[in-house]
């Protein structure tokens, strides 16, 4: 028997529109919605009068296997590029990484999103020392919250050949053992430069053999430009372009250092791109000039815990600042439909046929709330504070702001007794 939600203000993110109406879910999916729908027999009517009702939101580029390095000391001196800060702080991170601190930094994370109203996470795994079976692992952390998740290792040719073989072989294994229902594969590679031409044509070759998505990391530092051109005499896109690897099923995080001639090719080639906002500030790695990211974009959290709504705004601020007017509304819808390209079923819409992921609001809105003042409430008055329930794949994840399928605070002393063995493991490297 399915569940009644009542008294709802649905948020519809894709259409804008806020109506006051019911939605009805049953299996997994919204079957219904209208403002006044009857109870039927046996069915649960759950109350969310005063509540708004929106559709799950999506994290279009993570990295979970981060969770468990908040707090960690920066190094010192302070690193004098993005570059420096990869090779002498994440890059040690990623080799410390063993299948407990994958699936524990997976688990914490997830849970972290799902208190922002996150249901769907694309996520770029990398764990270097820890290769073979990575995937289920951070398989297994995020369904013990129970969002969704598509998942990519991270391919490079940093470490060598075999490294390289062996994350192309876990990213084969994992796409071929048909992940289903709330999980799917993707073929992630790392930083251009970090790839051989060799390695291009292989992640081009895994996509196609299994129709998977490319989940990539573009011009995040200046370096990556920079090589790709000392290294290959073509800039990054020009590359990605003649490997065959820009299409619609394409996710490029960060965007930073391109040129307009850049952006517009990955227009006309149909490719998603993401903007992450704090973390490129984060990282002082450049501003992404999100008003040039065309229609296919989305947001990403990269490495800074789940909070996509503070996300949207820390863009919406910084595109105020650059000059670009940003809709952050069009941002969260575009997360939404990114995700529902990659699972091939409509995740967002709160309309009959889409999947059943939620998130309800306990916003106290002082203010006109309608269609045309949406992207002003999302860039500066929603909060994750006020996401009180969520729920995914017709279940409830989290009610009254509770997970509910575990004990937080035993996750909570596991969590800091692994970052303290993990910190000790970087210090050796």
């Amino acid at each position: 028997m399915g569940e009644l939600l009542k008294g709802g203000t649905l948020v519809d993110l894709a259409e804008p529109l806020v109506v006051r109406e019911d939605l009805r879910v049953d299996g997994g999916a919204i079957v219904a919605r209208g403002p006044e729908l009857v109870p039927e027999p046996g069915e649960r009517v759950t109350d969310l009068a005063g509540k708004l009702v929106m559709g799950g939101l999506v994290a279009a580029h993570t990295h979970l296997y981060a969770t468990l390095a908040r707090g960690l000391p920066a190094p010192t001196p302070r690193p004098k590029s993005l570059l420096e800060r990869l090779e002498r702080e994440t890059w040690k991170l990623d080799r410390a990484l063993d299948l407990e601190t994958v699936a524990l930094s997976a688990q914490v994370g997830a849970a972290e999103a799902l208190r922002c109203g996150v249901t769907t996470l694309v996520d770029h795994h990398s764990s270097p020392s820890f290769i073979e079976g990575s995937l289920d692992a951070v398989r297994e952390g995020v369904n013990r919250v129970g969002l969704r998740a598509a998942l990519c290792c991270e391919v490079s040719d940093r470490h060598g050949t075999a490294s390289r073989a062996s994350a192309l072989r876990e990213t084969e294994r994992f796409l071929g053992s048909a992940p289903s229902g709330r999980f799917l594969g993707m073929v992630g590679g790392h930083a251009s430069f970090t790839m051989e031409n060799e390695t291009l044509e292989s992640l081009g070759g895994l996509a196609k053999a299994f129709g998977a998505g490319l989940h990539l990391h573009v011009a995040e530092s200046l370096e990556d430009e920079q090589q790709s051109v000392r290294r290959f005499e073509q800039g990054i896109v020009a590359r990605l372009e003649k490997a065959d690897l820009l299409g619609p099923h394409t996710l490029l995080a960060h965007c930073i250092h391109l040129e307009w001639g850049d952006f517009s090719k990955l227009q006309t080639h149909g490719s998603w791109l993401v903007h992450c906002a704090r973390s490129d500030m984060e990282r002082c790695a450049g501003y992404a000039p999100a008003g040039k990211f065309g229609a296919r974009k989305a947001l990403g959290i990269d490495g800074l815990g789940g909070d996509i709504l503070a996300e949207g705004q820390a863009a919406f601020l910084r595109g105020q600042e650059a000059g670009f007017d940003i809709d952050i509304t069009r941002w969260h819808a575009g997360g939404q439909a990114l995700a529902s390209d990659l699972f091939g079923m409509p995740l967002g819409p709160l309309r009959p046929g889409a999947a059943a992921d939620l998130v309800v609001l306990d916003y106290p809105c002082l203010t006109p709330l309608a269609s045309e003042t949406l992207p002003g409430h999302l860039a500066l008055g929603i909060t994750s504070s006020h996401v009180d329930a969520v729920m995914v794949d017709g279940a409830w994840r989290l009610w009254a702001r509770e997970i509910l399928s575990f004990d937080e605070a035993e996750l909570r002393a596991k969590a800091e007794a692994s970052a303290r063995t993990l910190w000790s493991r970087m210090r050796e490297l």
